[in-house]
């Protein structure tokens, strides 16, 4: 299908200086019965995919902390109106290695003065905002039984400043999902988790 080789595609399009090739392995999100996955893929008007470019260095991606924290002087294209004719909201997925689906729904308008549809900058920061939660919550949980420990996220693990948001991906009718690249290399990452933890201070 055509957004499957869209979202294969970006690892050999994009553009990289900082950070890593390395992506997040996802596998990509679909429907569980076939009457669904005809009606909200085959059958849907599949948009093309947002990509987060910026400048100084010229690449392809914006590293979620800085989208975060609004960094996004860099941000090229920023006050693009973004998910235009999408509904008043719609569902971001995460296909993480070694956890559980996970979703969550944002709006596609922004409610300040005058409304109108998110833009490019206000997108990234809500895309950094559902990494974050998504690290959160399953920091708490364990991974699969058979999960690749690379991928394990949390606090000495994999963390949302170790992220590279690239692009985002109309994956199904309601549903987009984002396309991550890691920021650190994984054996700095796995370093981090063989260090000893620091004792809590008792003054």
């Amino acid at each position: 299908m055509e957004h499957v080789v869209k979202w294969k595609a970006i690892r050999d399009q994009a553009i990289t200086v900082t950070g890593t090739t390395i992506y997040i392995p996802q596998s990509i999100y679909q429907p569980y019965t076939e009457a669904d996955r005809v009606r909200y893929i085959e059958k849907a008007d599949l948009k093309e995919p947002i990509i987060f470019k910026t400048a100084h260095p010229d690449q392809w991606g914006i590293a979620l902390d800085d989208a975060l924290k609004a960094k996004m002087k860099d941000l090229l294209d920023k006050d693009d109106k973004m998910l235009e004719n999408c509904g008043p909201s719609v569902s971001i997925r995460l296909q993480w290695p070694g956890y559980r689906a996970w979703t969550k729904q944002i709006p596609t308008m922004d409610f300040k003065s005058p409304k109108g549809p998110i833009t490019r900058a206000k997108l990234a920061k809500t895309i950094a905002n559902c990494v974050k939660r998504f690290i959160e919550e399953k920091e708490m949980e364990r991974m699969e039984m058979e999960a690749d420990r690379r991928w394990r996220v949390g606090t000495r693990y994999i963390r949302m400043e170790n992220l590279i948001l690239v692009s985002l991906h109309h994956i199904s009718k309601g549903s987009w999902q984002p396309q991550l690249r890691l920021r650190t290399p994984l054996v700095d990452i796995q370093h981090r988790r063989l260090q000893p933890q620091a004792p809590l201070s008792t003054a």
